[in-house]
């Protein structure tokens, strides 16, 4: 409870997320939120979302150890040993559970049902296909990264909000670039965010070990 407390910020806006899209994949059909996004491209926003992807890939992962070097007080920069612990648990996690749902790509889906020539692809995007759409591993990643920056940096409420704006854009790409469903994303968040819980519950109890009495042996 004092986590979330002195995280309220990130988890009240994280559970309006929730709210909102969860309300929308009981009230839209699958392929209806490409579909608005399709109809409503524009230049700017192409580049945009072409490049802000890639805030959920690896390269962001030695990028957040930099900025929390300078984010973090001396004596948390151990912390910054558990960042590709995350990555490494992120990438298998997302290809444990794309192996086992195994649900089709937006160009295989839209391929099947006939409807791929309704859709304004972003230019200079090539379109993944095969079954492994389900849930989405960019938005994984970047709730998993962000959650985690969120709950170790100092300044919870405006960094907190912003992280948490990074991770919803990168997901937001995913379905504007016509790589994944909304239904990919929104269980690539949950999960993102509870890899990003999990790993920073494990640096509390790891640092709590390491600062524990040694009891020595009565002699």
């Amino acid at each position: 409870m004092e986590l979330v407390k002195d995280n309220r910020y990130y988890f009240v806006f994280f559970g309006l997320f929730l709210c909102i899209a969860g309300m929308m994949l009981f009230n839209i059909e699958q392929g209806d939120a490409i579909f608005f996004f399709s109809e409503r491209r524009t230049e700017p926003g192409d580049v945009f979302f072409r490049y802000f992807t890639k805030v959920g890939e690896e390269w962001a992962y030695p990028v957040v150890i930099l900025i929390l070097i300078f984010a973090l007080k001396p004596r948390n920069y151990r912390h910054l040993i558990y960042v590709p612990l995350l990555g490494g648990i992120v990438s298998l996690i997302s290809y444990l559970s794309k192996s086992y749902f195994r649900h089709p790509r937006p160009l295989l889906y839209f391929e099947r049902n006939g409807m791929l020539d309704q859709i304004n692809q972003v230019a200079g995007v090539s379109l993944y296909g095969g079954l492994n759409s389900f849930p989405s591993g960019h938005t994984m990643s970047a709730f998993a990264l962000y959650t985690f920056m969120a709950l170790v940096i100092p300044n919870k409420r405006l960094g907190g909000i912003l992280l948490l704006i990074v991770a919803f854009l990168v997901g937001l790409s995913r379905i504007y670039l016509v790589q994944h469903f909304l239904k990919d994303v929104y269980l690539g968040a949950i999960i993102g965010v509870i890899i990003g819980l999990l790993m920073y519950y494990l640096m509390v109890i790891f640092e709590r070990k390491l600062k524990k009495p040694v009891e020595l042996p009565e002699t």
